[in-house]
């Protein structure tokens, strides 16, 4: 039996895979130089909650301000309906590092982090990727690169970091409600 050959990307595939991270990278710079007409998102309601997330989680390692939308809007409407939209589109927007990595075009630091995320994903990847995408963190693009270029299920990923999503949008947006009547009290002590 012969041994299997290792797996050469055709010219077309690294065409696709240089345009995909391009779109991304130009994406990514364009929610940079435009972040302050996000905060239009807020007038939205729960459409704004998850265009927010999906517009500030697409980009890769920049941050954006859709938590702060999340937190607004928890206040004034309904904080576990703004959690689900911001959670789907926080797990949406999230699928353009997985892509990436799926693509091959990650290029993953040794760093000390990176090697500590990469041996969460060896031994439970979902469990890493809830755990990560539940607490705000720069980390979960690093995990997000590493279940794309490890080929875990994209349906077990988005499933998994919107499980994680909402549990973080849900708990920013309650906090948003309930800081409303803190802020309401002290307004009238």
């Amino acid at each position: 039996m012969k041994p299997a050959q290792p797996y050469r990307p055709s010219k077309l595939s690294w065409v696709l895979r240089g345009a995909g991270l391009a779109g991304i990278i130009l994406f990514t710079i364009a929610v940079a130089t435009h972040r302050d007409r996000l905060q239009e998102f807020s007038t939205l309601g729960y459409a704004g909650a998850f265009l927010a997330m999906l517009a500030s989680n697409a980009t890769l390692v920049l941050p954006a301000p859709g938590l702060i939308i999340v937190f607004v809007l928890g206040s004034t409407l309904n904080p576990v309906l703004v959690g689900a939209a911001a959670a789907l589109g926080a797990a949406l927007g999230e699928m353009t590092g997985y892509f990436t990595g799926y693509a091959g075009l990650a290029l993953v630091d040794e760093s000390g982090v990176a090697l500590r995320i990469r041996g969460w994903m060896n031994r439970n990847g979902p469990l890493t990727i809830f755990a990560l995408s539940a607490i705000p963190n720069p980390f979960f693009d690093l995990a997000g690169l590493m279940a794309g270029a490890g080929r875990m299920p994209v349906w077990k990923f988005l499933s998994v970091a919107f499980l994680g999503k909402t549990l973080q949008a849900t708990c920013i947006a309650l906090a948003g409600a309930l800081s409303l009547g803190w802020v309401e009290q002290l307004l009238t002590h």
